[in-house]
């Protein structure tokens, strides 16, 4: 009897380290990572095909210029920054250099940046001369005590910490060649998770076309057009920002994650449901803890694209029905 018992407990053993471990624990198994970029949501439908390609090539840059920065070991918080600076620059967007104007003639810019890690934030609001809003936000989460900073305040904090400057012709493209067909669309924003699985997520704007009063949307507003926990998602918005500022609509997303069980999608959805009961319109994107992506928005489309590890990537502009 004792014997059989011991042969049945050597077989046991044998087969237990002959079973190959899941990938998921596989100690040499590569984390997932990746980024999701937004440029802006609206009655974006049939746009003609210089438009739509230009919009392409754009999305696409800076997507893969911040998944390159994720590959090289870089932290989230970089290829957020990367992403954005780059639609900044490109005057497709309404974002930096492409920024609409407000109802004085004047460009205003905001932007916000947060760290899933730490929970630390930045912002900047109602700016005006600085050339990438994302970087003088980067500034606030990173070198400052305080989470927002505005109009000239925040102009000086980025002029003497060396941030470029530019005059109002920089923002001035109404000269540049643009593709026939083309209207502006709205905020951008990227979210990141990286090797480390640290998430973060910014969000850059001109804002509202024709603006008044010194208004701030939801971009700047940290809770509201964007949020980061690396215990559950990283995402940012676009829309009428009114809406996701009365909603807590990034926050929203978070929470519903952490307090009621949602998937990152399921969350996503809500929150825009919530935004849309209100009478708004937008959209998010959203990558969580784990990898999983997911986008939502209740307009006829948003300029949209992601990249992951496992080799999945797409962009997409028109409905959800492409998905």
């Amino acid at each position: 009897m004792k014997r059989w018992i011991w042969w049945a407990f050597t077989v046991w053993i044998w087969g237990a380290c002959r079973t190959p471990v899941p990938q998921a624990f596989s100690e040499t198994s590569a984390p997932l990572f990746g980024v999701v970029i937004h440029g802006g949501a609206g009655t974006i439908r049939d746009l003609p095909p210089r438009v739509e390609e230009a919009y392409r090539k754009a999305l696409n840059r800076a997507r893969d210029s911040a998944y390159e920065v994720l590959a090289r070991g870089g932290s989230a918080v970089d290829a957020v920054e990367t992403a954005i600076r780059l639609m900044e620059d490109d005057p497709l967007f309404n974002a930096g250099r492409g920024s609409v104007r407000d109802a004085y003639g004047e460009v205003r810019m905001d932007a916000s940046i947060m760290d899933g890690r730490t929970l630390n934030a930045g912002a900047v609001a109602n700016v005006r001369f600085i050339r990438h809003p994302i970087s003088a936000a980067r500034l606030v989460m990173d070198s400052c005590r305080h989470v927002c900073l505005t109009c000239e305040g925040a102009e000086q904090f980025a002029r003497e910490r060396g941030l470029e400057m530019m005059s109002p012709d920089y923002f001035d493209t109404g000269a540049l060649e643009m593709p026939e067909g083309f209207t502006k669309y709205g905020t951008v924003g990227c979210v990141a998770l990286d090797k480390d699985g640290n998430l973060a997520a910014g969000t850059s704007t001109g804002g509202l076309s024709g603006k008044k009063y010194g208004r701030v949307g939801d971009s700047p507003v940290i809770g509201a057009g964007t949020y980061a926990d690396n215990r559950t998602c990283a995402v940012s918005a676009t829309g009428t920002g009114e809406y996701f500022i009365r909603t807590a609509a990034a926050h929203r997303v978070s929470a519903l994650m952490a307090y009621a069980g949602k998937s990152l999608d399921e969350a996503l959805r809500a929150s825009i449901d919530s935004v849309g009961t209100l009478g708004g319109d937008g959209g998010f994107i959203g990558i969580d803890r784990r990898g999983r992506v997911s986008w939502y928005f209740n307009t006829a489309g948003m300029f949209r694209a992601y990249r992951l590890s496992d080799g999945r990537q797409k962009t997409a502009m028109y409905g959800l029905e492409q998905d």
